[in-house]
């Protein structure tokens, strides 16, 4: 039995970061906890849905409403996550200085976070929603550090970075392992997704999968009567202004025989874009996306860790269409687990799509492969175990 305790959760404005940690922040509050999130007001609702008391602080990222705000020069993205942590820092310092609390949970981007631990001396733990560094990750990635450390600015970065944790008064001072080398982490994504698992340090990481909570507020959706097969077409809440793309969905899937699509635009394309639309297709900015997964046939998706990961729980087989950052990665780890084919924006033609579904779902390996990694999915158990182990971490 664990005492009460208060904890503190760190994210960043970002749908990816945010919502995998959702299920497990409202379940350690369920469990009696005082959670305490910190974030940008935009994220305010859906954090106090979880029943945690929200801090805001002013962010420096780009939100949800501005994909187009974020750079593509390496060092300049990790100036943008330095400049938001040097604007969250002072907030938590106000804030948590006299109402310490018992464990810091941060984000992947959360630096102010393990900063404010490890200065309160509490202990820190890492929420990723991501796969985490391996033994050697350094060494294998080498020519994406060495384009920080010698970019333009690359040198000032690593100065201005150091100079904030010595003065935040860090145990760790060494840059490169406060950002990649948390003493502490619980991944919420399958170990399937883990690039060189048998690397990962399982001492420091543990895998929990994906944690689900209650999302009946979000709604759900039902399938259709007379829908012999369901195909969900979403590119997540960001990378969304791809008319051309739901186009070709359209005539890709539209009239295939048995089939019914469900079609999220999200907010930045314009209706009238997508032309006509055949009754086999229904097209919403949002979906719930987990309702509509639980009783779908197959998936197309931009292969966010996200998505990829509730794909992998219900056991569907996904076409991959990449749009940005680690999604690229992602796809490939769907494709090397014989799960999915991945086709870039400028090869999915109708043609293609339509193509690689029929491959997929006609592929009886498809299927029991899915059948395994599902059932592998679900053991890692989520949730509960996600909080039993933070538990475990306020107990020493």
């Amino acid at each position: 039995m664990t005492r009460p305790a208060h904890i503190l959760m760190v994210s960043i404005p970002a749908h990816g970061h945010v919502n995998p940690s959702l299920a497990v922040i409202a379940e350690l509050v369920a469990r009696g906890h005082q959670v305490s999130y910190v974030n940008d007001p935009s994220f305010a609702e859906i954090v106090e849905s979880t029943g945690a008391r929200f801090v805001p602080y002013p962010t420096k990222l780009p939100l949800a409403d501005d994909p187009a705000g974020w750079v593509d020069d390496p060092v300049a993205i990790q100036e943008v996550f330095l400049d938001d942590a040097l604007a969250m820092y002072p907030v938590l310092l106000e804030a948590f200085a006299d109402d310490r609390p018992d464990l810091v949970l941060c984000d992947i981007a959360g630096f102010a976070g393990r900063a404010l631990g490890e200065r309160l001396g509490v202990p820190v733990v890492q929420l990723s929603p991501a796969y985490v560094g391996w033994e050697g990750f350094e060494q294998d990635l080498s020519e994406w550090f060495e384009a920080i450390r010698t970019g333009p600015g690359g040198a000032e970065h690593y100065r201005r970075f150091a100079a904030w944790l010595a003065e935040a008064g860090t145990v760790e001072r060494d840059v490169d392992a406060f950002k990649g080398r948390p003493d502490r982490v619980i991944a919420l994504v399958p170990r399937a997704m883990q690039p060189n698992a048998d690397r990962v340090d399982e001492r420091r990481a543990t895998f929990v999968g994906p944690c689900f909570g209650d999302r009946a507020h979000q709604g759900e959706w039902h399938r259709p009567a007379g829908a012999e097969k369901v195909l969900l077409v979403s590119l997540g809440s960001a990378f969304t202004r791809q008319p051309a793309f739901y186009r070709a969905c359209v005539e890709a899937f539209g009239d295939l025989p048995g089939w019914h699509v469900v079609l999220q635009i999200g907010r930045h394309t314009d209706l009238a874009e997508l032309g006509e639309v055949p009754d086999t297709v229904e097209v919403h900015r949002w979906v719930p996306q987990l309702s509509v997964l639980a009783q779908a046939d197959a998936f197309v998706t931009h292969a966010g860790m996200g998505g990829s990961s509730e794909g992998l729980f219900h056991g569907v087989p996904m076409i991959a269409v990449p749009q940005a950052a680690d999604q690229f990665a992602n796809a490939d780890a769907l494709v090397g687990l014989g799960v999915a084919r991945r086709l870039d924006t400028e090869q999915a033609t109708p043609e293609a799509l339509r193509g690689a579904l029929l491959d997929l779902v006609g592929d009886p390996a498809v299927a029991e492969r899915l059948t395994a990694l599902a059932a592998a999915g679900r053991a890692e158990g989520g949730t509960a175990r996600a909080a039993d182990l933070i538990e475990a971490e306020l107990r020493g």
